[in-house]
C-alpha cells in the first residue's frame, strides 16, 4: 500500500469518526429534551357558591369580568337559609357571603381575579352546593403539561428543571418545573408536569396569556453526559441478547 493510499485510508477513518461523533452529539441533544403531548395555561380557581338553594335575584358579573376581593357577584333569596338563620343555626357573615336582616344573601369575591364558567343568571333557581361561577385568581397562572416518557427519561425529570413554553404566537416564555405526577401505562410514564413562569402575566401578549390557552412545553431533561444515549442503547441491546 502506497503512502498516498494509507493517507486516504486514515483520512477516511477520521472523517467517519468525526461524522459519528457529530451524530452522537446531535442524538443526545435531541434526547436531552422532550415536547409535551398536550399543555395549556391554567390558574388557581376559587368556586363561588353556597350550601343553600335559592333564587338568584341579581347577577352582577359576566364571564371575563375582573373583580377584586369583596366585590359583589350575586344576590339570592333562600327560604331554607332564612329558617336556619332564625333558629340560630347559621352565622350571618362568612368570607364568601353575607346575609342581610331580610334574608337576602350577597355573594362576594374571596380573591381578586377573573370571572369564568358563569352558570346562572338573574331569576334562576340554584341548588344547594351549586357552583355559580369560578374566579381565576390574579397572578396565579401556570402551565399544566402532559408527557409520555420512558422509565429512563422519567428518572431525568427534576423539580426546578427548565421548560420552554411556546405560545400560539410563537413567542417563547421560560419556566421551571414545580411538581411532577405520574401514572404508568403500557410501560410508559404518562407524566403531568406543572410549570411556573414569571413571564405568564394575565392578559399579556394582547390577551393571549390566560387560562385555557393551549401551548407547547419543551422540558429539558437532566444532562447525563454526551455519550449517555449510546451507553443506554448498548445496555438495552446487551439485555436483549441476555448478556
Amino acid at each position: 500500500m502506497t503512502w498516498t493510499n494509507r493517507f486516504k485510508l486514515v483520512a477516511g477513518i477520521l472523517s467517519v469518526l468525526v461524522v459519528v461523533s457529530g451524530l452522537t452529539v446531535v442524538f443526545n441533544q435531541r434526547q436531552s429534551q422532550v415536547t409535551s403531548s398536550s399543555a395549556s395555561i391554567e390558574a388557581k380557581r376559587y368556586p363561588v357558591g353556597i350550601d343553600y338553594g335559592g333564587t338568584v335575584t341579581t347577577a352582577d358579573v359576566e364571564n371575563g369580568d375582573r373583580v377584586t376581593a369583596g366585590d359583589t357577584l350575586f344576590t339570592l333569596q333562600s327560604p331554607s337559609l332564612e329558617a336556619d338563620l332564625a333558629q340560630g343555626l347559621f352565622k350571618p357573615q362568612t368570607v364568601a357571603y353575607t346575609v342581610g336582616d331580610d334574608g337576602l344573601v350577597t355573594l362576594t369575591a374571596a380573591v381578586a381575579g377573573t370571572v369564568s364558567d358563569l352558570s346562572t343568571e338573574s331569576g334562576s333557581f340554584v341548588q344547594a352546593g351549586q357552583v355559580l361561577a369560578n374566579i381565576d385568581a390574579s397572578g396565579s397562572l401556570f402551565v399544566s403539561a402532559e408527557y409520555e416518557l420512558s422509565a429512563r427519561d422519567y428518572a431525568r425529570v427534576e423539580e426546578g428543571a427548565d421548560v420552554d413554553i411556546l405560545l400560539p404566537n410563537q413567542q417563547v416564555v421560560s419556566g421551571t418545573v414545580t411538581s411532577i405526577d405520574v401514572e404508568t401505562s403500557n410501560g410508559k410514564a404518562e407524566s403531568t408536569v406543572l410549570v411556573e413562569s414569571q413571564g405568564l402575566v394575565d392578559g399579556s401578549y394582547n390577551g393571549l396569556v390566560k387560562r385555557g390557552t393551549p401551548v407547547t412545553a419543551t422540558l429539558l431533561l437532566r444532562d447525563d453526559g454526551v455519550f449517555a444515549g449510546v451507553q443506554d442503547g448498548m445496555q438495552d441491546f446487551m439485555r436483549k441478547i441476555g448478556v
